[in-house]
């Protein structure tokens, strides 16, 4: 193979750069808030308008990654992302009859699949940020004004007439950097929903390159929990309140990693508020509960995985250490390391990755490797295309797989966490969501799976245009800050 040019070698500097302000702003932060006193009650209200169906904002991706990386550009990816799942969740966890509607956001595939985004919309009048749509996290927090390290082009956040300080300072730590600010809160919108005096961070002191246009911070979705800064997840409040037709939220996602031809920007699915999307899954939704004390992520037991229709091997087949975190803020999959050793075992011509790589496999490209996973006392398994198996391309005929061995300290059947601390063993990320329809319960608190429709898969491919701004119609009004002041 003919030596890189210098223009293609600057284009892949560059998008490793890109990939990996992704892996860090998506898999590796820890937040941290100055003490602040016990949440008290809120008053919560909904107030409905003949919203239909709700509002749609089409999820998009930005910055296509090359098809292949060197085995070095890969293990420097490979490190950060690693680390980044270690710092995500290896943070302590906080113990801890109204017209209603469902709405619908659209969202954005970002960098062939590395990341999803969607819109939502901030303050009075309302200004539209980019955020990412993480269930592995539970804080919202945008870029303020006075971030010099953030792009120019990317939208920062400025005080509107409904903006109020409450009083908190706030710190996010990601693995090579952080995200510094203040807690507000101001109505936050999106998909016809707003949420009156939502708590969230406005971080002016940003780390170079943990941000990237278009994308101005993230959206945690799961439960408050393990919310850091102790606010009620934007999520939380409307299905606290019953604004939505049904405790739920759902997410379909696309794929564009292994189409050559993929703008920059590709259509990335939808995020439905309240209600299911029948036009978008087949089938029944085999929904599994939460187990018992863990709705902190979105935990799910992982009790059957095959590859290629080969059982592999799994250290038990309930209680925590089968524990997994649904994950759409994460774009592969970890878990244990002799499971994983089990998965690449039935994988011909695999090898294990070595230094920055560590965890990772290498596997012959022209190979089309099936993994498919079962969870809880289901008899169902969600196969994961061979396209989402290869994760990326470091030679001419090798590929990097999905699935990487990861020890986060969690699943000891006698307290190593999974049971007591929350930590899962496993993080399932969007290599296995894109194959599924996923979806989100509150009440009672399950993860439930469906088989895509033929719509749905269509959605791979074609481009799309970009996300709109969402301003809520449906309202959930919060007693301000009385909650967050300091005694």
């Amino acid at each position: 193979m003919s030596p890189p040019t210098a223009k293609a070698t600057a284009v892949m500097t560059r998008f490793v750069l890109i990939s990996l302000q992704l892996a860090i702003l998506l898999l590796s932060h820890t937040v941290t808030a100055a003490p602040a006193p016990q949440p008290k009650d809120q008053h919560v209200q909904a107030r409905a308008a003949s919203t239909g169906g709700g509002l749609t904002i089409p999820l998009m991706r930005r910055n296509p990654r090359p098809t292949q990386l060197s085995e070095e550009e890969w293990g420097l990816w490979a490190k950060n992302n690693k680390a980044g799942l270690i710092n995500k969740y290896g943070a302590s966890t906080k113990s801890s009859k109204k017209k209603r509607a469902s709405g619908t956001n659209s969202i954005v595939n970002q960098g062939a699949d590395s990341s999803f985004f969607g819109t939502l919309s901030i303050g009075n009048p309302p200004t539209s940020y980019n955020v990412i749509l993480d269930t592995g996290s539970s804080d919202l927090w945008i870029a303020g004004s006075g971030c010099r390290s953030c792009d120019a082009n990317t939208p920062t956040f400025s005080s509107s007439s409904s903006t109020k300080q409450v009083g908190s300072s706030f710190s996010i730590t990601y693995g090579s950097g952080e995200a510094a600010g203040e807690l507000v809160s101001d109505t936050v919108s999106m998909a016809g929903f707003a949420v009156t005096n939502q708590v969230f961070a406005v971080c002016d002191q940003v780390s170079d390159n943990l941000l990237s246009s278009p994308v101005s911070g993230l959206m945690g979705l799961a439960f408050e929990t393990i919310s850091s800064s102790g606010a009620t997840p934007w999520w939380q409040n409307l299905a606290q309140s019953n604004a939505w037709d049904e405790p739920l939220m759902a997410f379909q996602l696309t794929r564009f990693g292994a189409d050559p031809s993929a703008q920059s920007e590709e259509i990335g699915g939808s995020f439905n508020l309240g209600f299911t999307n029948q036009t978008l899954y087949k089938g029944d939704i085999d929904f599994q509960a939460i187990p018992d004390g863990q709705e902190t992520y979105w935990i799910q037991s992982l009790t059957k995985l095959s590859v290629n229709g080969t059982q592999v091997q799994l250290p038990a087949t309930s209680g925590p250490s089968t524990y997994a975190a649904i994950d759409t803020g994460t774009t592969l999959i970890g878990g244990p390391e002799d499971v994983i050793q089990g998965i690449y075992a039935q994988v011909p011509g695999s090898r294990a990755l070595t230094g920055n790589s560590e965890g990772y496999y290498a596997f012959p490209c022209d190979q089309d490797v099936q993994v498919s996973m079962g969870y809880g006392s289901s008899s169902n398994m969600w196969t994961i295309s061979p396209d989402d198996f290869k994760a990326f391309q470091i030679s001419q005929t090798m590929c990097v797989g999905a699935f990487f061995a990861l020890d986060l300290g969690g699943g000891s059947e006698s307290g190593g966490n999974g049971g007591t601390g929350g930590v899962p063993n496993w993080i399932v990320g969007d290599s296995f969501l894109k194959n599924v329809y996923s979806v989100y319960r509150s009440n009672p608190p399950a993860v439930g799976f469906a088989a895509l429709s033929d719509v749905a898969l269509a959605m791979n491919g074609p481009s799309s245009s970009s996300s709109t701004p969402s301003i809520g119609n449906v309202v959930a009004d919060l007693d301000c800050c009385s909650r967050w002041r300091r005694a």
